[in-house]
């Protein structure tokens, strides 16, 4: 026969090992659940760390109660603690059975509930179930129900008390180092004597500004011995001369002479004749002769008459009549 529970209500159990079965429905937005355990002594506290089951430590050292791992069944998503009642050390009066989510409210999580089966009897009914219901919603971490013990055997009392700062709230609450319990979890590995530290980032250097240039004062650059002195940053450097290009012949006009250049004949007429300073005392320069005219006729200079020429004598054909 199946007990549906109500928060407070208690049930007795008569298996010697029970299978606490943790079951949600799955869904956009819902979070993972996991399932733990904590052993308590009779203070209401744990004896050590040892006595926290959970996902970095499934099973106790006394092997008594140990975590199975989740699965996917037809109505949901499971996670399951299971624990020898008959062999459990004396000095273990309770069981807490937990349930918890990284950082996200109990709120998210639908059909939230606890089953309990009777380990030795394969695919039997549960004995009891627990609807579990968050009194506020904002709780990240649920004890579900307990297992303790009432004279020589075992009963299971349903629960559901919250807490919002998660597992590590809970576990603080029962005597767990919540340090030890953080540094179990996976963290990635902080930089340590093992790693060198990453290289240090510098600061970008501000960008030169696209406004007027603010007149600054040049440093000079330091000067290896024996080397020149490069001139200084401040004052402009003399501009390189302009090669002037070639002057181009025009066609059809004679090309200009060059300005420092000795003068070229012109085309078609006679070129000067140098002028030769005339020496003091002595008889003057002889000139030089006239060069020939390109495409022109020479002048012709008139002959000096002969004073002594005589026309030779003439035929009467020639007599004036």
């Amino acid at each position: 026969m199946t007990h549906a529970m109500l928060k407070g209500s208690n049930v007795p159990l008569g298996a010697s090992a029970v299978r606490a079965v943790l079951r949600w429905a799955p869904g956009q937005g819902v979070p993972d659940v996991d399932a733990s355990a904590l052993l308590l002594g009779g203070d209401g506290r744990v004896r050590s760390d040892e006595d926290f089951v959970f996902y970095n430590q499934p099973r106790h050292p006394g092997g008594k109660v140990w975590r199975l791992g989740k699965k996917r069944v037809a109505e949901g998503l499971t996670d399951t603690i299971q624990t020898d009642l008959a062999g459990m050390e004396g000095a273990v009066d309770r069981v807490l059975l937990v349930a918890s989510a990284e950082g996200v409210a109990f709120a998210r999580v639908p059909a939230l509930r606890i089953l309990l089966y009777d380990a030795v009897v394969a695919d039997g009914e549960p004995l009891a179930y627990f609807d579990i219901t968050p009194q506020t919603g904002e709780e990240t971490a649920l004890i579900c129900g307990e297992l303790y013990r009432r004279g020589e055997g075992w009963k299971f009392r349903a629960l559901g008390e919250g807490y919002t700062n998660g597992l590590e709230g809970l576990a603080s609450d029962f005597g767990i180092s919540v340090d030890d319990t953080e540094s179990a979890e996976p963290q990635a590995a902080a930089p340590g004597a093992d790693f060198p530290p990453p290289p240090q980032q510098h600061a970008p250097q501000p960008q030169p500004s696209m406004g007027p240039a603010q007149p600054s004062v040049a440093q000079p650059l330091p000067q290896p011995a024996g080397a020149q002195p490069l001139p200084s940053m401040a004052q402009p450097l003399p501009r390189p001369p302009v090669a002037q290009p070639p002057a181009q012949p025009a066609y059809g006009y004679p090309p200009e002479p060059p300005r420092h250049t000795a003068p070229q004949p012109a085309y078609g007429y006679p070129p000067a004749a140098p002028t030769q300073p005339t020496p003091i005392g002595g008889p003057p320069p002889t000139p030089h002769p006239a060069q020939p005219s390109y495409g022109y006729p020479q002048p012709v200079v008139a002959p000096v008459p002969d004073p002594n020429f005589r026309l030779p004598p003439q035929g009467p054909q020639f007599l004036p009549r």
